[in-house]
C-alpha cells in the first residue's frame, strides 16, 4: 500500500521534480543513487526546516553572544594557557628525543668497547698457547738431561767392570798394575767428563725450574686478566641485552619468537659459534671455553636484536619541532562532532616539514586515498605496517625499499583535515595500535 502511494506521488510530482541520478565511480565499477521526486521534495522540506531553525538559532546565539563577552575572554585565556602547555610539552618531547639520540651514541660506544675486549681475549688465548709451547720445550730439555745422566752412570759402571777383569784368569802383577793404571786414567777422564756433565745438567735443571716458576707466575696473571675480561664482557652483554628485550616486550612482541624469525630469515646458518682460538685450548680449559661460548652467543643475540629493531618502527617520523595535537583512541570528530575511533596519532608542524621512515621496509602504497589525502604505507617485518596521511608531497613509489631515517614525504593538509599535520598509524597484523607505545618503549634505549 505504501509502495503504491509512493509510486503515485512520484508520478504526479515528476512533472515538477524530475527524477535525478548521482553517479559514484570507483576503481573497479560505477554505481548511482536515484533521487525520486518524493525524495527531492522531502529533502527540500528538510533543508527549508533546517534553514529556518538555523536562522532562529543564529538569532538566539547573537543575542546571547552580547551577554557572554566576559566568558569568551576567559575561554580565550584558558585556550592560551592550553597552547602554552602544549608548547612546553613539545619542547620536553624534543629534549627527550635528543636524550634518546645521546643514549644511542653511548650504546654504540659500549658495543665498540665490548668488541675491543673480545679482541683482547683472543690475544690472551694466543699468549696462552705460546706459554704452553714454552713448557713443552722445557719438558723436552729435562728429558734429554735425564737421558744423558743415565748414560754417564752406565759408562761409569762399564769402567768399573773392566778394572776388575774377567773371573778365573790369572795375570802377572805387572799386567794387573798396567791394566789398573790404564783403567784409573780412563776412569779419571770418565769421572771428570761425568762431573762436567752433571754440573751442566744441574744448571739446566735449575734454569728450567726457574723458567717453569716464571711461566706459572705469568699463567696466573693471564688467568686473572682473562677472568676480569670475561667478567666485563658478561656484564656488558647483560646490560646491553636487557633493555632491548624490555623494549620489544613493551610493544607486545614475543621476543623469543621474534629472535627465531630473525635468525631463520637473516643468518641462514647453524651450529655452535666457537672461535678457532678457543677450540684449541683443550679439555683443561673447559670453564674458559664455556664462559667464552656464552659471551659469543650473547653477542650473536645482540646482533639479532639489532636486526629486529632496524625493522620495527621505534621513534617518531619527524626530526623538526612538532606538537602532539590528537592521540590514539576515542575522540570527538573535528569535522562532524560525535565520538569516533582515531586509529593513529596526529603531529602538527610547518607545511612541507620532512617526514622520515622510522624503520626499514617496503612501500606498498603511495597515492591519494579518501579521508587520508595523500597517503604512504610502509610494510615492515614481523607483520607491522605504518601509515602517513594528509601529506603535501610523496617522495617514494610503490615497491621501493626504504631504510630507517630515509625521507619519504612532506607534511601537508590534504584529505579530510582541519590543518597542517601528520596522521601517523602503526598496525600489527592489520590491527591499529597506539604509536606512542613504540615511541615510549624506545625512550630509554635510543
Amino acid at each position: 500500500m505504501i509502495s503504491a502511494f509512493l509510486n503515485t506521488a512520484n508520478a504526479r510530482l515528476g512533472r515538477y521534480f524530475p527524477e535525478q541520478r548521482i553517479y559514484l565511480k570507483t576503481e573497479s565499477d560505477m554505481r548511482y543513487v536515484r533521487l525520486t521526486p518524493f525524495a527531492q521534495i522531502s529533502a527540500t522540506t528538510i533543508l527549508a526546516f533546517l534553514f529556518l531553525w538555523l536562522l532562529f538559532s543564529t538569532t538566539i546565539v547573537l543575542i546571547e553572544a552580547t551577554q557572554s563577552s566576559g566568558e569568551r575572554d576567559q575561554s580565550g585565556s584558558q585556550q592560551r594557557l592550553f597552547e602554552q602547555r602544549l608548547s612546553a610539552l613539545s619542547q620536553d618531547l624534543n629534549l627527550r628525543t635528543n636524550e634518546a639520540i645521546s643514549a644511542q651514541k653511548r650504546f654504540n660506544k659500549a658495543l665498540a668497547q665490548v668488541s675491543q675486549m673480545q679482541t683482547t681475549l683472543l690475544a690472551s688465548d694466543d699468549q696462552l698457547r705460546e706459554l704452553e709451547t714454552g713448557i713443552d720445550v722445557i719438558q723436552n730439555t729435562l728429558r734429554r738431561a735425564i737421558k744423558e745422566r743415565d748414560a754417564a752412570r752406565a759408562e761409569t759402571k762399564d769402567i768399573k767392570a773392566k778394572v776388575k777383569g774377567p773371573k778365573g784368569v790369572k795375570r802377572s802383577i805387572q799386567e794387573i798394575a798396567d791394566d789398573a793404571q790404564d783403567s784409573l786414567y780412563y776412569m779419571a777422564e770418565a769421572l771428570e767428563s761425568a762431573a762436567l756433565n752433571t754440573g751442566t745438567l744441574e744448571d739446566e735443571i735449575a734454569s728450567a725450574e726457574e723458567m717453569i716458576a716464571n711461566l706459572e707466575h705469568v699463567q696466573a696473571g693471564t688467568n686473572l686478566r682473562n677472568e676480569l675480561i670475561l667478567a666485563r664482557l658478561e656484564e656488558a652483554v647483560e646490560l646491553s641485552t636487557e633493555p632491548l628485550r624490555n623494549m620489544l616486550s613493551a610493544v607486545g612482541l614475543d621476543v623469543d619468537v621474534l629472535l627465531d624469525q630473525v635468525r631463520d630469515g637473516y643468518l641462514g646458518q647453524g651450529g655452535p659459534l666457537l672461535s678457532p682460538a678457543l677450540e684449541k685450548l683443550g679439555d683443561t680449559q673447559d670453564g674458559l671455553i664455556n664462559r667464552s661460548q656464552l659471551i659469543v652467543n650473547g653477542f650473536d643475540t645482540l646482533n639479532l636484536y639489532a636486526v629486529a629493531i632496524q625493522n620495527i618502527p621505534f621513534g617518531i617520523p619527524l626530526q623538526n619541532k612538532y606538537r602532539l595535537t590528537s592521540s590514539f583512541g576515542i575522540r570527538t570528530d573535528p569535522k562532524e562532532g560525535g565520538k569516533r575511533m582515531h586509529e593513529g596519532t596526529d603531529f602538527a608542524s610547518g607545511y612541507g616539514t620532512p617526514l622520515y621512515a622510522p624503520a626499514d621496509g617496503i612501500i606498498t602504497y603511495a597515492n591519494w586515498e579518501s579521508g587520508y589525502g595523500r597517503l604512504i604505507k610502509i610494510s615492515h617485518k614481523f607483520g607491522i605496517e605504518t601509515r602517513y596521511g594528509h601529506l603535501s608531497l610523496l617522495r617514494v613509489k610503490v615497491g621501493q625499499k626504504v631504510s630507517r631515517g630515509e625521507r619519504i614525504g612532506d607534511m601537508g593538509n590534504s584529505g579530510r583535515s582541519t590543518g597542517t599535520h601528520l596522521h601517523y598509524e602503526v598496525r600489527m597484523n592489520g590491527k591499529p595500535v597506539n604509536p606512542m607505545t613504540f615511541i615510549r618503549a624506545a625512550k630509554n634505549v635510543f
